[in-house]
């Protein structure tokens, strides 16, 4: 990719292909001090109050500077770097983060550890890289009183109130309007898929684990998602087409959302992932397109549960997992509470404070 200048026009160059940059288009880029607020980077200007008539008087490339004469009378010094990584169709920051596939075979993860002066480091820089990487991290010796998860959620954010409140405590209680506050095992799932949008990223703290069972169980769906299609390509198909109706009911509210199971993107790759099947309902289709779907679906089931694709460990107080709940299934094996109490707290955050985050972190350490 690169910029090339002729006759007074600019162009993006890239490969073969060769496109002329609209004149008003790089106008509206101008960053001197008079036009671009040095702290926020928002401009001092209205690019709709301008005439749409620009065009270019004079333009010179400098080393790694575009100089450009508009005949407004603007003159603008534009780094070049910056211009083409506009031409990427993809998130330059995120997106080059490659997701890697793993299954129960997956070891020595490294575990963060929290400290002093945590959230503006490079190790949270490196942690969020991770994060990105697997779709999980987990953090050592987080604060454990009053309610520290929602100080850790909004020091990198802001924490996605739900229903359940800014967070919500996880424990075996009596009545409860969610099998998550039982003893029960607890197969994997994603959480929230009755919501519009569903929340992106899960906080998960330990705070007392004085059981023998009780762990945590992992399964990335975007593995077993990837399998399926190589596999089971009809299966996979079908399962990224029929759209199920998630619903969730309590006593003060009633959540419904519909979306497939596997969702893509625009490019028809893997986006999302949904599942929690003691939720959803299918749609009445032809008796042959829900003999495929259910036997998709149960094909889906078998393998989020298999023993291939799950990994299990325990929390102990004070171990904070962060898991992004559009990628990963989680889940828990049952435990007894005559032994003890497992108490865990957990609230949500989305992915454009991760990404903020990362972005900023990258920024101020020059990467």
């Amino acid at each position: 990719m690169k910029i090339e200048l002729e006759q007074n026009k600019v162009f993006f160059k890239n490969g073969s292909e060769k496109k002329e940059i609209h004149p008003f288009w790089l106008r509206e880029r101008v960053n001197g001090e008079e036009y671009l607020d040095k702290g926020t980077q928002q401009r001092l200007f209205d690019p709709t109050f301008l005439n749409n008539d620009i065009s270019i008087n004079k333009a010179n490339i400098s080393e790694n500077f575009l100089e450009i004469n508009f005949n407004d009378g603007v003159n603008s010094k534009l780094e070049i770097e910056k211009i083409t990584s506009e031409f990427s169709k993809e998130d330059v920051v995120i997106k080059s983060i490659e997701k890697q596939k793993w299954d129960s075979s997956l070891k020595n993860i490294k575990n963060f550890k929290f400290q002093e002066n945590f959230y503006d480091s490079r190790e949270m820089y490196e942690l969020l890289v991770s994060f990105y990487k697997y779709g999980f991290v987990i953090i050592k010796d987080v604060p454990s009183t009053k309610n520290y998860i929602v100080d850790f959620a909004n020091s990198i954010g802001s924490v996605r109130r739900t229903n359940f409140g800014e967070y919500f405590d996880v424990k075996s209680k009596p009545d409860p309007n969610d099998l998550a506050y039982t003893s029960l095992a607890l197969a994997p799932h994603t959480d929230n898929p009755y919501r519009n949008p569903v929340p992106c990223i899960q906080l998960l703290h330990c705070i007392e684990s004085k059981v023998t069972g009780g762990l945590s169980t992992l399964v990335d769906g975007f593995t077993v998602t990837e399998d399926l299609k190589k596999e089971n390509p009809d299966f996979y198909k079908i399962l990224t087409e029929v759209k199920v109706r998630f619903r969730f009911i309590d006593k003060e509210v009633i959540l419904e959302t519909i979306c497939p199971l596997i969702e893509l993107d625009e490019n028809n790759s893997f986006k999302q992932v949904r599942f929690s099947p003691r939720l959803d309902y299918v749609p009445i289709l032809d008796k042959e397109k829900l003999d495929l779907y259910y036997q998709a679906r149960k094909k889906l089931s078998e393998m989020y549960n298999s023993e291939k694709y799950r990994i299990e460990f325990k929390l102990k107080p004070k171990d904070l997992m962060m898991m992004d709940n559009h990628r990963l299934l989680h889940g828990r094996t049952s435990y007894e509470t005559k032994e003890g109490e497992r108490y865990l707290q957990g609230c949500y955050i989305d992915y454009d404070s991760s990404e903020g985050k990362l972005r900023h972190l990258k920024r101020k350490f020059n990467l």
